[in-house]
């Protein structure tokens, strides 16, 4: 957009008459140029014609500090947020949970330690922690080292039940998109197995892990079987308690390694820990899913929420999401029934915060494409009181290449035909300002199969001018609305 206004400008200069001397009389008054670039600016409904995205298209621009509606195109219009609505989350968590807070996971002794033996279970308590992986477990079991433990006794349990058991969270989505797992009280390395493979001799070699930078314990609540077919990629079954998978030999190559779902979190989580409990020199049974009071021997606590709501909002983590919308709806209402109804009480907090006409979200984290809000609703939000302190810190910054530089404070948010924009950025002149932008074909969305949903045909090329049409609008706002 910018190119064309320097097009623009460059081309009226040179039509203007040479003059050896000034005019003694102007015949009309000289604007600054600024104003000169303000009135070259694109009208927004222009910006959106020569997008060409079909479907729909809503935003609204606002004066951040008075909540003054400056721009809008069908504002009140529902649209899906896609992951725009993890800014929703985190200001939903951090109004109730309080910046400060921390999640944590306990090791319980439901009996005494008598010379380094166990008499009773030992029960790992998750507390919903969404960042807790196998470093944090093999801290976990370096501290009941450090409480004398050597031996379990009794059972190995594994207590997950703080929040409602979600096997994943989008029924839609391939079964094998690591960024749709499960969720749950107890949940270890954003509740994804590493996959990972390599050519040998006749065969191949494959290995499921639980990774981190330290450690890669193996684990045996995921399986993988190399089936001699070219397609599906991938199947999923579940075999009692474990996550079985195949893969089709044509599609592996020489080596290569994936990122998997995983469906039972808990007992993933209890398979690690016993990896663990071993490397410091504890003996335990597999793991079971149970619970039991006691001693707590080992804690491990996340970082403080406001840290967990930045990382979230950076790299769009949708367990986090969806574990911080748990943990803030049981704090104001008590622990739901499943996700779609923590949903339904987010929707109601924001409808409650704002006076909005009531947002329906079906998840915290937009991985859904049925969640629906508006522009102007979103803006609401993101213009409510105390909101822009709490949260326009904590969003990731994008900057628009001038010039000059155009720095935004947002949140992202892209589904197949689905793309949104929403948070914070400042005129020229510092005027705060606040906006949200949704842009979706619903109806070219809803006519994927399953198997297209990963990589559709022409999907790439419509989330490029949907960006773009973001980026444009927001330049053309920096610069009129001063």
């Amino acid at each position: 957009m910018r190119r064309r206004f320097f097009l623009t400008g460059a081309m009226t200069t040179a039509a203007l008459p040479a003059c050896a001397n000034p005019p003694e009389t102007s015949a009309r008054p000289s604007f600054k140029p600024a104003d000169a670039e303000i009135r070259a600016a694109p009208a927004a409904n222009r910006l959106v014609e020569e997008a060409g995205l079909g479907g729909r298209v809503g935003f609204v621009l606002a004066d951040a500090r008075t909540g003054e509606v400056l721009e809008t195109y069908n504002p009140v219009r529902p649209l899906p947020p896609a992951s725009v609505a993890k800014a929703v989350t985190g200001l939903y968590a951090l109004e109730t949970l309080g910046a400060g807070y921390r999640f944590q996971t306990r090791l319980v002794a439901t009996g005494p330690i008598r010379n380094g033996r166990l008499e009773g279970d030992l029960v790992l308590v998750g507390g919903g922690d969404p960042a807790l992986d196998s470093d944090g477990l093999h801290d976990l079991a370096a501290q009941a080292k450090a409480a004398g433990l050597r031996e379990v006794g009794g059972q190995l349990l594994v207590d997950g039940s703080l929040f409602p058991a979600v096997e994943r969270i989008d029924r839609t989505q391939p079964e094998h998109v690591g960024y749709n797992p499960a969720v749950g009280g107890l949940n270890l390395n954003f509740n994804r197995v590493h996959f990972s493979w390599s050519r040998g001799g006749n065969g191949y070699q494959t290995a499921m892990d639980a990774r981190t930078e330290r450690f890669r314990p193996a684990v045996a609540t995921a399986r993988m079987r190399i089936a001699d077919r070219s397609l599906p990629v991938y199947t999923y079954a579940r075999d009692g308690d474990v996550d079985t998978w195949t893969v089709a030999r044509g599609q592996l190559g020489g080596s290569g390694s994936r990122w998997l779902p995983v469906r039972n979190p808990d007992l993933y989580a209890g398979d690690v820990l016993r990896t663990m409990l071993r490397s410091n020199g504890i003996t335990a049974p597999a793991a079971r899913r149970g619970r039991g009071q006691g001693t707590t021997i080992a804690v491990s606590q996340s970082a403080t929420l406001d840290r967990v709501v930045a990382s979230m909002l950076k790299f769009s983590t949708n367990l986090v999401a969806e574990v911080l919308g748990l943990a803030a709806t049981s704090r104001l209402s008590g622990v739901p029934r499943s996700l779609g109804a923590s949903a339904d009480v987010m929707s109601s907090w924001v409808n409650q915060r704002t006076g909005t006409r009531r947002p329906d979200f079906d998840d915290h984290s937009g991985l859904n494409g049925t969640s629906r809000i508006s522009a102007s609703d979103m803006v609401r939000l993101l213009t409510a009181n105390g909101a822009e302190a709490r949260l326009r810190p904590l969003l990731k910054e994008l900057t628009l290449e001038g010039p000059p530089r155009q720095a935004v404070q947002a949140k992202t948010g892209t589904l197949n035909f689905v793309s949104g924009l929403g948070g914070y950025f400042n005129a020229r002149s510092g005027r705060s300002l606040a906006f949200a932008i949704f842009v979706a074909d619903t109806d070219r969305r809803n006519g994927l199969s399953v198997a297209q949903r990963e990589r559709p045909e022409g999907g790439r090329a419509w989330g490029r001018r949907a960006r773009s049409l973001q980026f444009d609008l927001i330049e053309r706002w920096a610069l009129v609305h001063q």
